[in-house]
């Protein structure tokens, strides 16, 4: 496996339960963990955005890497360790070194509204302090910074920078982008999705990798519709989609992450709530919250809870 083909493929994102105070559920981490091994994804990615990372401790952050990694075998795991300072984001990046992750997932997060030079340096310094591969974590609706064509460009040059996970692009069609990336970001480069309601148009479309947020919770199907699309099976891609359709409309509605969260106690896997304040989804949701996984909920059986 390259550097590049560690971020390719099906990367599931699952949550990290924690307790009120920040504390990590490890039991709980590695149930979800090791479901999306059973499941047999590519790679597995904690302490993404549904993985709460800029809600936790850098102490907590290591618990959680520990833990997947020691229930994870031969699946590789992934680590996000995005952070206000430069400082702060080697520590964590050497961290996840030292607890065994595979490979590094870094967003610009900030305060104060970032540069262009600004995130190359924070980058590169990154970059810099360990040997693992790292993947750009462009997702402009929390950090609120763009990143630019020249600026993607740059950080491509830097060897161990060999991936972008990407968001559902404002403007044209997930294709055109791809292109016009691939076109600017010299091969091997790995380019993915997130919104995972645009997961059977990316990868379609071509894209490398689906990083996503219901994998976490359902692997199953989800590496169904990755392996269909890898197969170029475009009606068995848009089967599985719609029966995800009415998940992704609740994604839409409450985000993501709390719509995952209240999944996860439906299926009694764990008992977490979103950190504060963050408010889980209104329980009058319920009702379509459990017509809308329950489809889901079949294709994971071996899963299911009494």
């Amino acid at each position: 496996m390259t550097q590049a083909s560690l971020f390719a493929g099906l990367s599931a994102f699952p949550l990290t339960p924690a307790n009120a105070s920040g504390k990590v559920e490890t039991d709980a981490l590695q149930t979800l963990v090791a479901r999306g091994v059973a499941a047999g994804v590519d790679s597995i990615c904690v302490m993404g955005s549904t993985g709460i990372y800029a809600y936790l401790t850098r102490a907590e952050r290591r618990r959680a890497i520990d833990a997947a990694v020691s229930v994870a075998g031969s699946t590789p795991i992934l680590a996000g360790i995005g952070a206000l300072r430069s400082d702060e984001a080697i520590a964590l990046a050497r961290d996840a070194q030292e607890a065994g992750a595979r490979g590094l997932l870094l967003a610009p997060m900030s305060y104060t509204p970032l540069t262009q030079d600004e995130v190359f340096e924070h980058f590169q310094s990154v970059a810099s302090a360990t040997n693992l591969p790292l993947c750009i974590y462009n997702n402009p609706s929390t950090t609120h910074f763009q990143f630019s064509l020249p600026l993607l460009r740059r950080l491509a040059d830097i060897p161990t920078i060999v991936a972008l996970k990407n968001p559902e692009p404002a403007q044209g069609s997930i294709a055109e982008e791809l292109a016009l990336l691939r076109t600017n970001l010299a091969a091997p480069f790995t380019l993915g999705y997130s919104g995972d309601w645009c997961a059977a148009r990316a990868l379609l479309a071509g894209a490398d990798s689906w990083f996503s947020v219901v994998a976490g919770l359902f692997p199953v199907p989800a590496l169904a519709m990755a392996r269909a699309a890898q197969a170029g099976e475009t009606d068995r891609v848009m089967q599985i989609d719609a029966q995800f359709a009415p998940l992704w409309a609740l994604f839409k509605d409450f985000a993501s992450l709390r719509v995952i969260y209240a999944a996860a106690n439906l299926l009694a896997l764990t008992d977490a709530q979103p950190p504060r304040p963050i408010l889980p989804v209104p329980q009058e949701h319920t009702a379509r919250l459990k017509a809308a996984i329950a489809p889901l909920v079949d294709w994971t059986a071996p899963w299911k809870t009494a």
